[in-house]
């Protein structure tokens, strides 16, 4: 049914993930898809990474952990962005694109009032994508 599920993250939010990240694997290892873990970094140092490169290198890594923890296909795709805040949803959408993934799994946080105005980044990969999306409280 699926091929390739794209996971989007953030390195310095990986305590917030681990649902979405065990459902990925699972129907991974369900459907002999692979991973692609996509995460943004930002051109400036922060404080995950002092530039791009150091990113890219931080998440091949997190990418081969999770690969070798579930059992799964797994690489990194790293996007480098001036304003991930942002840019973050588009650039899920085109990273799902480019990676042709057929599904995208992400983690989300539960409604708070500014979501009745302003759509989560969740909601609007899932109202945009011309994919499946699956979003995990």
């Amino acid at each position: 049914m699926f091929n390739k599920i794209m996971v989007p993250v953030d390195l310095g939010h990986l305590d917030r993930l681990e649902k979405a990240l065990n459902v990925a694997a699972a129907e991974a290892r369900q459907y002999g898809a692979s991973v692609v873990y996509m995460g943004v970094a930002e051109e400036a140092p922060s404080d995950i990474a002092r530039n791009p490169k150091e990113y890219e290198a931080k998440l091949a890594a997190f990418s081969s952990e999770q690969a070798t923890k579930h059992g799964i296909e797994a690489e990194a795709l790293p996007v480098v962005s001036t304003d991930p805040a942002a840019e973050i949803s588009k650039l899920i959408l085109k990273a799902a694109s480019d990676c042709s993934a057929d599904l995208v799994v992400m983690a989300s946080h539960p409604p708070k009032m500014l979501d009745w105005i302003l759509a989560s980044h969740g909601g609007h990969v899932a109202e945009h994508a011309d994919i499946s999306v699956f979003v995990v409280r």
